[in-house]
C-alpha cells in the first residue's frame, strides 16, 4: 500500500440535522441545508467557482426516492456543474467510498478541490418498504428470499460473539446507553435523549393516564421490559440504528491550496477499502468483518500508525455488536476484550478512548448514504475543537479515525485523520 501523492485535507465539513425530515425535506433540500453549514465551517470562504468537482455518496435514492442519476442533480443545486458529479454506492458505506475516491483524485493531481456529499432520504418509504430496500443490499439468492433482514444478520452474528467470547446483552445495552449520552448533546442528532430522559417520560406518560408505574431501578430494567421488544433475538429495539434522512458535506483539498483557505486544515492521513462475501454463510467466521480488517490494514500501513496511535474513532453501529466487532477488528482492543473496555467506561466521552462521540448511528441516525460523510464531519469538529454544546472531548485530538461499513460487512471504509 503506497503513500497518497500529494497531501490532502479537508478544508470544511457540516450536515443538516438528520431525523425524520420528509415530507418537510428530501435530498435536493437536506444537500442544500449540508452544504451551507459546510461552507460557513470554511475558514476564509469558499465559492462553487473554487471547486473541481462533486462526489455523491447514496445508496439507493431509485428505491427510495425514484429518483437515479442523483449526482449531477446535486451538483446543479449548488453551482457546480458542468463540473464532474458521479455518484457512489456501496451500500451504507456509500458516502465512505466517495470520500476515499475524492481522497485518491486530489493526491493523483486530477483535482485541487472536491465537495464530498452523502445524503439518503429514507421516510418517504414506510418502514416495510424501507426493509424491502435495505434488504437489497444483502445476497437477494440466500438471505434475502429466505427472510433474512439486516437484524436478523447482525442477531446472527451477536449470537455467535455471544457464544465465543461471552458477551451478554447488557454489554450490547452499554453501548446504547453511552450512545444516546452522546447523541443528547449533538444538535444535529435525530435523537437526542438519553436512555435514561425516555425511560422517564415513558414513566410520566403512564402516571398521567392514570396507569401503574413500572418498576424500572435503571436503564438496564428499562430496556429488558416489553418497553424494549425484541426485534431479532438477542437483539432489542434500542439495539438498532434508525430510519433517518439526513446529508452531510465535506470540502476535500490539496495542500498547496488548502491554506488558501484555512490555516488548520485536518489531514487526510490514511486510507483504505476493503470487501468481503456478501452472504454470511460465505464466510470463514461470523465474529470478525475481514473487509474492516483489509480497510484498517491499508489506512494503517498508509498512515504509519498502529492502532494505539488513535486518539478516537466515529465507527458503524448500524447495530450495537457492530461497535463492539469494530473495536475489535480494528485493532483497539483483543477479539472478546473490547467488552471489557466498554464495562470500564474506556470508549465514553470522558474515557481513554473516546468512540462515537456524535452519538453515532444508533442515536444521531443513519441515513445510509450519508453516513460516512457524517462520520468525517463529526472528526472535523472535534479535532478543531469546535463540537456543540457539552459534547467536546478533554483533550487535543492530534489522530482520528472514521469506520464505515456497507451491509452486513461486504464493504468497509476506514480513514485516518491528523493535524
Amino acid at each position: 500500500m503506497g503513500n497518497l501523492a500529494r497531501k490532502v485535507a479537508i478544508i470544511g465539513a457540516g450536515m443538516n440535522k438528520f431525523g425524520r425530515n420528509f415530507p418537510q425535506k428530501r435530498n435536493p433540500d437536506m444537500w442544500i441545508d449540508a452544504w451551507l453549514e459546510a461552507v460557513k465551517s470554511v475558514d476564509n470562504g469558499i465559492e462553487p467557482k473554487d471547486i473541481d468537482a462533486c462526489y455523491v455518496g447514496n445508496y439507493s435514492s431509485d428505491l427510495f426516492n425514484h429518483q437515479g442519476h442523483l449526482g449531477p442533480q446535486m451538483a446543479n443545486l449548488v453551482g457546480l456543474t458542468p463540473k464532474p458529479a458521479p455518484r457512489f454506492e456501496g451500500a451504507c458505506a456509500s458516502s465512505g467510498i466517495a470520500l476515499r475516491q475524492a481522497i485518491i483524485a486530489v493526491a493523483s493531481g486530477i483535482h485541487d478541490v472536491i465537495a464530498v456529499a452523502g445524503m439518503e432520504c429514507m421516510n418517504e418509504l414506510p418502514t416495510a418498504l424501507v426493509t424491502d430496500t435495505l434488504a437489497t443490499a444483502s445476497d437477494s439468492l440466500f438471505e434475502y428470499t429466505a427472510g433474512a433482514t439486516f437484524p436478523g444478520l447482525y442477531a446472527t452474528i451477536a449470537t455467535a460473539h455471544f457464544k465465543k467470547y461471552g458477551t451478554t446483552p447488557e454489554d450490547l445495552m452499554r453501548v446504547g446507553i453511552k450512545n444516546h449520552k452522546n447523541g443528547a448533546e449533538n444538535p444535529y442528532a435525530q435523537m437526542q435523549q438519553t436512555i435514561k430522559q425516555i425511560m422517564e417520560k415513558k414513566i410520566s406518560r403512564l402516571t398521567k393516564e392514570g396507569k401503574p408505574a413500572p418498576d424500572w431501578k435503571d436503564e438496564f430494567d428499562f430496556l429488558k421490559s416489553s418497553s424494549n421488544p425484541m426485534i431479532a433475538f438477542p437483539l432489542r429495539l434500542f439495539d438498532c440504528s434508525l430510519v433517518t434522512d439526513g446529508a452531510a458535506c465535506v470540502f476535500v483539498a490539496s495542500a498547496d491550496v488548502a491554506k488558501k483557505f484555512t490555516d488548520t486544515p485536518i489531514w487526510i492521513a490514511g486510507t483504505g477499502q476493503g470487501s468481503a462475501a456478501l452472504s454470511l454463510h460465505d464466510r470463514d467466521e461470523l465474529t470478525s468483518f475481514i473487509a474492516t480488517r483489509e480497510a484498517a490494514r491499508q489506512a494503517y500501513k498508509m498512515a504509519g500508525m498502529e492502532p494505539k496511535d488513535i486518539q478516537m474513532a466515529e465507527v458503524h453501529d448500524c447495530f450495537t455488536i457492530a461497535e463492539i466487532l469494530a473495536m475489535e477488528d480494528l485493532g483497539f482492543y483483543e477479539k472478546g476484550k473490547a467488552v471489557e473496555a466498554i464495562r470500564n467506561g474506556e470508549t465514553k466521552r470522558d474515557g481513554t478512548l473516546p468512540i462515537n462521540t456524535s452519538g453515532g448511528l444508533k442515536s444521531k441516525g443513519h441515513p445510509v448514504g450519508a453516513t460516512g460523510v457524517a462520520q468525517a464531519v463529526e472528526i472535523f469538529k472535534q479535532m478543531r475543537g469546535v463540537a456543540e454544546r457539552n459534547r467536546q472531548v478533554k483533550f487535543d485530538v492530534e489522530r482520528a479515525l472514521t469506520h464505515n461499513l456497507g451491509g452486513s460487512g461486504g464493504t468497509c471504509v476506514v480513514t485516518i485523520y491528523k493535524k
